[in-house]
């Protein structure tokens, strides 16, 4: 492991934070003032809470600002956890427009944020589930706006994953991206959002007319925890981050000071010849995590591997292996893995009750129950590869099931029941799940790849009317598409082909080979002005470079 030398911290904000009349109440914590917790001390604790819920409240002598920082450490400076102390202004948006942050990593290195602002009234009249698909609204007053946050190369090989966390208490977010250089960059991202003396027009790569940068976004460093290529991120928590890489290694850092609480390592699978697609350089043997899970009581974790056909569950109470599940040849012939297929798990997710999970494979997925008895396949129609996997939040109707969300190599996004199944064809075959509904393809003219996607919750009206489902898909040839899905939950598991829903509402060429993709709602308050946010960050990078000079 590599050892990076961090630079002072920046102490021109803490400065202002101190002479304010409410500093007294918001005490900035020393830095190093936590003690690192180890699965050790987890084991002699008696209450024994897991890896995600553990905060590390064993208190340390803080260490002196000349010190060099351990392994595992940010590159540059890193912000505390506390609150700042508020301040007098306060930026609002007034305008009543839904503003979302969208955040694409590609093949060509470069970390693409965009900002999307959708008027209330372009989704007030969008069409029920059971209309034909629109088109984007040609009204420019009433259509989606798309203007450039960051665009930037963050890495120096392609961006194979991200991850945003919850929102802290200082309206930010992390933001985590990992590469196949081996390195995961964090950065701090403000969810409020950005005002219009700070929209200029300025030449850009993609089609967007403006760009709106917001200085509140902020590069935390780098974090090298893994000797590999990057392949998962996860924030179960604002305070952890979770990350898997090929070197068969899951590492959980803590937000506060970026450190290594452990690091779970799964066994080497053994050689078995080597299978179609694989990247394993010659006299290796394929490895790496490929994906994992975490229960939604933050207790369990499930992961699946390249190069082994099973399923690891793993104790975060303990942080060892508490089991693990083979799966046999007639569960993968089901799921569409073949002779000469790799057979191993390619993703896996938590339904959210937490009674069941679903093991993805390149052409199928299987939905297991509590018990690791399989239940029920998932399998497209017609048969194409599978990409990405996500559970659907409930709307609309009490009780209509739980939906999870696939996007595929054809352009399609396709919702499954979970629950709801279809009489099988023999007696030993699995039913398999029943697709309600659709979202794309060729019947709307998309055929392009679908990579990456989320899947976004909003109130449009007040509480009594049901939210709307905002779902952004990324496509490998570069375009993101919005679009708005209503009455998802009323949708009937009944029935022949599966119905088309929701209505386009904007489209956007970035120009890049999308991989990833991440979006949240801009639903904060930024604290401060822009001028007192300027002017601390230079007061701070000309204390940082003093100090360093001085070290």
């Amino acid at each position: 492991m590599a050892t990076k030398t961090v630079p002072a911290p920046i102490s021109g904000k803490r400065k202002r934070e101190e002479s304010h009349p409410n500093a007294a109440k918001t005490k900035r914590p020393a830095v190093g003032s936590e003690a690192k917790v180890t699965f050790k001390d987890a084991a002699d604790s008696s209450a024994k809470p897991s890896l995600v819920q553990r905060t590390g409240s064993v208190k340390a002598p803080a260490k002196p600002e000349t010190e060099s920082p351990t392994n595992g450490t940010l590159a540059s400076e890193t912000n505390g956890s506390s609150v700042p102390a508020p301040l007098a202004s306060t930026i609002e948006s007034h305008d009543g427009d839904i503003h979302l942050q969208l955040v694409t990593g590609s093949y060509e290195r470069v970390l693409h944020g965009i900002s999307a602002k959708i008027p209330r009234e372009l989704l007030r009249t969008q069409p029920a589930s059971d209309q034909e698909v629109e088109g984007p609204s040609t009204d420019a007053d009433n259509a989606v706006r798309f203007s450039d946050t960051f665009l930037f190369a963050a890495h120096a090989s392609s961006i194979r994953c991200l991850a945003i966390s919850p929102s802290t208490e200082s309206d930010k977010r992390y933001l985590a991206t990992g590469s196949s250089d081996e390195r995961i960059n964090v950065y701090s991202i403000s969810t409020a959002p950005s005002t219009h003396n700070h929209q200029v027009d300025l030449p850009s790569l993609a089609s967007t007319s403006s760009t709106s940068e917001n200085p509140r976004n902020r590069s935390l460093g780098s974090l090298i925890h893994h000797d590999r290529a990057i392949t998962r991120l996860e924030f179960p928590a604002k305070g952890k981050l979770f990350s898997a890489a090929e070197d068969n290694t899951i590492a959980i850092s803590r937000t506060r000071d970026w450190t290594v609480l452990s690091s779970i390592k799964a066994p080497i699978p053994k050689p078995q010849g080597r299978p179609s697609g694989d990247t394993a350089a010659p006299g290796e043997t394929p490895a790496g995590v490929n994906d994992f899970a975490i229960h939604p009581s933050q207790k369990l974790m499930l992961s699946v591997g390249r190069g082994e056909r099973c399923l690891r569950l793993w104790n975060l109470m303990t942080g060892k292996k508490a089991g693990v599940l083979n799966f046999d040849r007639s569960l993968l012939s089901q799921a569409g893995e073949g002779k000469y297929s790799s057979g191993e798990g390619r993703q896996v997710l938590w339904t959210a009750a937490g009674d069941a999970y679903i093991v993805g494979f390149e052409r199928g997925a299987a939905v297991f129950g509590i018990g690791s008895k399989p239940k029920a396949l998932i399998t497209p129609s017609p048969i194409t590869k599978l990409h990405q996997f996500r559970m659907v939040p409930p709307v609309g109707q009490a009780g209509s099931g739980e939906l999870v969300a696939i996007s595929t190599e054809d352009g399609r996004l396709l919702f499954f029941r979970v629950d709801a199944t279809v009489s099988a064809d023999g007696k030993d075959k699995l039913p398999p799940c029943t697709c309600v509904a659709q979202l794309g393809g060729a019947e709307t003219g998309i055929g392009g790849r679908i990579k990456d996607f989320e899947v976004l919750t909003l109130q449009v009206e007040e509480p009594p009317a049901p939210p709307m489902l905002v779902i952004i898909t990324a496509s490998s040839d570069g375009a993101i598409r919005l679009w708005c899905v209503a009455g998802l939950g009323s949708v009937s598991a009944e029935g022949g082909a599966p119905q088309q829903v929701g209505s386009l509402l904007g489209t956007l060429e970035t120009g890049s080979r999308i991989t990833c993709l991440g979006a949240f709602v801009l639903d904060g308050k930024a604290v401060g002005s822009v001028a007192d946010e300027a002017e601390e960050a230079e007061t701070g990078a000309n204390e940082n470079s003093e100090g360093s000079e001085n070290e």
